[in-house]
């Protein structure tokens, strides 16, 4: 099951997250050749969709970036998101989601 992580991503800034993936145990989960893909969406049936860069650490930890002209590029308000890997034998495992905030730039 995925867990729950509501982001906030400031209009025309950089950003970036950095969470934790833990086994059933609760510890750090090894990610060796784990790839990754997250979006976000306006809504979940939403035909246009933003992609984060998405850095997947062995240590277990998972980044999701973006670049200032990405977010300069996207419209404040509400989205949805989740972060998908995708190990070395292409089971594909949903590991977050959440509603991402979207807040206006003043300074332009």
């Amino acid at each position: 099951m995925a867990q729950k992580l509501n982001l906030i991503i400031d209009q025309g800034t950089t950003f970036v997250t950095i969470f934790n993936v833990n086994d059933d145990a609760g510890n750090a989960m090894d990610l060796s050749g784990y790839d990754g893909r997250a979006q976000i969406r306006k809504h979940y049936t939403s035909s246009t969709s933003t992609s984060f860069t998405v850095v997947v650490a062995n240590s277990g930890t998972v980044s999701l970036e973006m670049s200032s002209n990405t977010t300069t590029a996207l419209t404040a308000g509400r989205y949805v998101y989740d972060v998908e890997l995708i190990d070395g034998a292409g089971a594909v495992s949903r590991v977050v989601e959440g509603i991402v905030t979207v807040t206006p730039e003043v300074t332009r």
